[in-house]
């Protein structure tokens, strides 16, 4: 009898050259960097280069990805007519399943996923505009891709610390090993389905609120808090009632996910920027009596709400930020699934009645 593991926990499903989560030492490793040794120091469309094809580009070489990007997000603005009003849907993720479908795979792999991945961005941001009643903004592709990006989302021209700061968030969470989306979009590689087939997987699989969402959360207890000098007021409360803290606490990373400092940093850009020190505080608050009360560290998402909320991204436009990064983590999965490939097809133990006929009538 083979034995059962909830939720595949500790099970190995495949080998990748991609992305390492190292829980213990609370490092995320893409294609042997640092992610903190990446984020400020190469621009996102260099960490999707180094994560597509192995290879950090140079300068001249990132000018062509910038320009491949660009140009991909101007072929996906193209469709929004073709994909009916699945830009005016009210969930994003729902928006993003429903328009991503309309795009043709065609089979080229590394052109596919450039398509994908502008296409997220494109119609994330025609979503946004939607359901303010605003007109979707063309995609400027002279930009760097987090700037159009924020651009598109917000209607505004990006201040420098906002780009900084989107494009430091889509090289933190370019990939993150076996996670449920990516393994998603993995197992629908392997039936031989096409790379956007695998992705539009992807996004289901994000949609559900212990994956995806947990940003937008920290923002909701934000809110419900209020200042600073109610937050540990506030954490008693929620502790004392079994509320789940979202944005602290991680299944893998034991000691600290080393994706915080980074985005911290942004977010502290971001409030001498726009000069808000009453956000600041409050985050401060949180974390220090969420520290002495359980001892549990911040996760990425505890510094991105903050940081998305002062560059203008509404809340519900939160997850279809991570989609526009994560869309490159899965394609390049995908690529390295389909390379060399085998069905994934575990197990299942059956518990259900023992053997039995249909009784004569």
């Amino acid at each position: 009898m083979a034995k059962t593991i909830d939720g595949l926990d500790g099970v190995v499903v495949a080998e990748t050259e991609l992305s390492d989560v190292d829980g213990e030492r609370g490092e995320l490793i893409v294609r042997g960097h640092r992610i903190e040794s990446l984020v400020g120091r190469a621009t996102f469309e260099q960490v999707v280069a180094l994560l597509w094809t192995g290879i950090l580009p140079d300068a001249h070489a990132t000018s062509a990805w910038q320009q491949r990007l660009g140009a991909a997000r101007a072929r996906a603005f193209t469709l929004i007519p073709t994909t009916g009003n699945a830009t005016q849907l009210a969930d994003g993720m729902d928006a993003l399943r429903a328009t991503l479908a309309h795009l043709t795979a065609s089979g080229d792999f590394e052109e596919d996923a450039l398509a994908a991945t502008g296409a997220a961005a494109v119609f994330a941001g025609a979503w946004a505009r939607r359901r303010t009643g605003a007109t979707p903004l063309e995609p400027d592709p002279s930009l760097p891709h987090a700037a159009d990006y924020l651009r598109m989302m917000t209607g505004s021209e990006p201040a420098a610390a906002s780009a900084a700061a989107v494009d430091a968030y889509l090289c933190c969470v370019v990939d993150h090993g076996l996670n449920a989306s990516t393994l998603a979009a993995r197992v629908v590689a392997s039936t031989g389905s096409d790379l956007i087939s695998a992705a539009v997987a992807g996004v289901g699989a994000l949609k559900g609120p212990l994956h995806g969402g947990a940003n937008e959360a920290v923002m909701e207890t934000f809110a419900e808090i209020g200042s600073a000098d109610r937050a540990a007021a506030w954490l008693d409360d929620a502790l004392a009632a079994k509320r789940k803290i979202m944005g602290f606490g991680h299944r893998v990373y034991k000691h600290g996910d080393s994706r915080v400092p980074t985005m911290k940093a942004s977010l502290d850009e971001l409030v001498r920027h726009y000069d808000r020190p009453d956000l600041l505080a409050l985050y401060d608050a949180l974390e220090a009596a969420m520290t002495e009360r359980k001892g549990i560290l911040p996760n990425l998402d505890y510094p991105t709400g903050p940081a998305y909320h002062l560059m203008g991204f509404d809340t519900p436009t939160f997850t279809p930020l991570f989609v526009a990064s994560r869309v490159t983590g899965w394609t390049a999965h995908i690529m390295e699934q389909s390379a060399s490939n085998a069905l994934i097809r575990p197990l299942s133990q059956y518990v259900g009645p023992a053997r039995r006929d249909v009784p004569a009538t």
